[in-house]
């Protein structure tokens, strides 16, 4: 089953059951909002109280936070739910929040997996889909200016029908996702061996800062003036500034494309030659590896790793890289092309996620990144340190994004637990998973970012970097109001209860 998604609008993750009023599942203290606040917000924006609204608003596509919808509960509540329009009415929203001490929560598409739009302490959830549209584009430099409530479906499909364009941002979720979002948490799509992660593709932002403050960020091919301050905000989850606006690079539609679907006898042997294909500048859009369980489970091939390649371009271009990838995979079994057409058939659906919440099973997935020279035994660490929590029943990983230095590994797992222990066990899975990651070398996270759930993981994940971002937060927001509990930043109302 394919799920139909709201084009334009955010799409609820699963239906709330149960009787009575939505209610918050954490603990974390909540901020009220006075009706003098109200009324000076309801002067600037559309805002509402409604029950249904705030309910929706105030969750995302966290796998556990599905579970919890199931008890009819969010993990807290917003007081309100403000919607602008434009910049300057973001502005304002946040300099009478700023000046009121009351908590934001900028919001989008709600398609993050890790709880990143839960307003902690409630407060004020901020949607940013009514600011939308493309504003402008440069055909001759080939970049776009977009605002962040543009849903990436509609994004792509007006550069390509009227542009004759492409960002070439294909994240799973794109149907579900705004741009905004996609740079908030630092998204990856799935050709980024072509065209990048976000942080590869956004040239520079316009950002309101927690006291209302509007710049912009960037603009130049390179710069060499201090920082990178559009790096600043970019996979900052709203803690810092509020995204309003983008300039992002685009690409003439690809006249040619390739396929080919190859079969290692190991999952460490197709990770091999996937490294030696990048470091001879093979950089397929797709270059995605399967180890034997999650192969044989999308694609029933046995008990083979399964590499699935597409490429696409100038023609040129694309033979010499398919050329060098058949080299490279030259041992491996060559397996039918029409894997590939199977995966682009079904690689935005996330109906499966519903159905296993709907039978009690605990799911999620962790994509994480390491070098290569650390990628197996990373794979083996995390597959056995999760497969070791009670409960737990298949813990699986591909490899879908491939770089010069290393790669990213994204494992699924799930468990089923006694009901009353999902919280339990889904957080030990979660534990064993991340010390397992970081003790053999890996990046916390590659394009999920941290959200509410990861929070408790980030000091150690950074070391002694943690500081300078805490001194940063401290500085663009010193009173805190931005997206609290996030990014395992201190909040001025204590601990966020997960």
């Amino acid at each position: 089953m394919v799920m139909h998604t709201n084009r334009g609008e955010p799409t609820m993750p699963i239906a709330f059951e149960g009787q009575g009023p939505t209610r918050n599942y954490l603990s974390a203290e909540r901020v009220n909002i006075s009706d003098e606040v109200r009324a000076q917000l309801a002067g600037v924006c559309e805002i509402t109280a409604d029950t249904a609204t705030i309910a929706e608003s105030s969750r995302d596509w966290w796998p556990l936070a599905m579970h919890w919808a199931r008890g009819n509960a969010v993990g807290s509540l917003a007081s309100v739910v403000a919607r602008p329009t434009s910049t300057d009415e973001v502005s304002a929203v946040l300099r009478i929040c700023n000046a009121a001490r009351i908590p934001v929560t900028a919001a989008g598409g709600r398609s993050g997996v890790l709880g990143a739009s839960i307003p902690v302490h409630g407060g004020v959830s901020l949607d940013m889909t009514a600011i939308t549209g493309i504003r402008s584009l440069d055909a001759t430099s080939m970049t776009v200016d977009v605002a962040p409530g543009m849903f990436g479906d509609v994004f792509e499909d007006e550069l390509r029908d009227k542009y004759g364009l492409t960002c070439g941002h294909w994240p799973q979720s794109i149907a579900l996702s705004t741009v905004g979002g996609w740079l908030a948490c630092r998204g990856a799509g799935q050709l980024s061996g072509k065209y990048g992660k976000i942080e590869d593709i956004v040239v520079g932002l316009d950002v309101v800062l927690a006291d209302g403050t509007m710049i912009k960020t960037g603009g130049a091919p390179r710069s060499a003036v201090g920082p990178d301050l559009t790096q600043l905000f970019v996979g900052s989850e709203g803690t810092l500034g509020v995204i309003t606006g983008a300039r992002l690079r685009v690409h003439a539609l690809p006249d040619h494309s390739s396929k080919a679907a190859y079969g290692f006898e190991s999952f460490v042997d197709a990770l091999d030659a996937m490294r030696k294909c990048v470091h001879r500048g093979a950089h397929p859009a797709v270059f995605r590896l399967y180890d034997p369980s999650e192969a044989h489970r999308n694609y029933e091939t046995g008990s083979l790793a399964v590499l699935l390649v597409l490429d696409e371009g100038d023609a040129e271009l694309v033979g010499a890289s398919m050329r060098v990838i058949a080299q490279e995979c030259e041992s491996a079994e060559r397996l039918d092309d029409s894997l590939v057409d199977k995966w682009l058939g079904h690689r935005n659906d996330v109906s499966a996620l519903q159905a296993l919440v709907s039978r009690d099973i605990v799911v999620d997935t962790m994509e994480i990144a390491a070098p290569w020279a650390k990628l197996p035994a990373l794979y083996d660490a995390v597959r056995a340190a999760i497969l070791g929590v009670e409960h737990a029943l298949v813990a699986t990983a591909h490899q879908s994004h491939s770089y010069a230095d290393g790669g990213c590994l994204y494992f699924t797992f799930a468990a089923r637990p006694p009901v009353d222990e999902k919280d339990k066990c889904y957080r030990a899975m979660w534990d064993a998973g991340v010390v397992a990651v970081l003790s053999n070398g890996g990046a916390l996270s590659h394009h999920h970012g941290v959200g509410l759930h990861r929070s408790r993981y980030v000091a150690e994940a950074l070391g002694d970097a943690f500081g300078v971002l805490q001194t940063t937060k401290n500085a663009l927001d010193p009173s805190g109001i931005l997206n609290p509990g996030k990014l395992g930043l201190a909040s001025p109302w204590g601990p966020s209860g997960w």
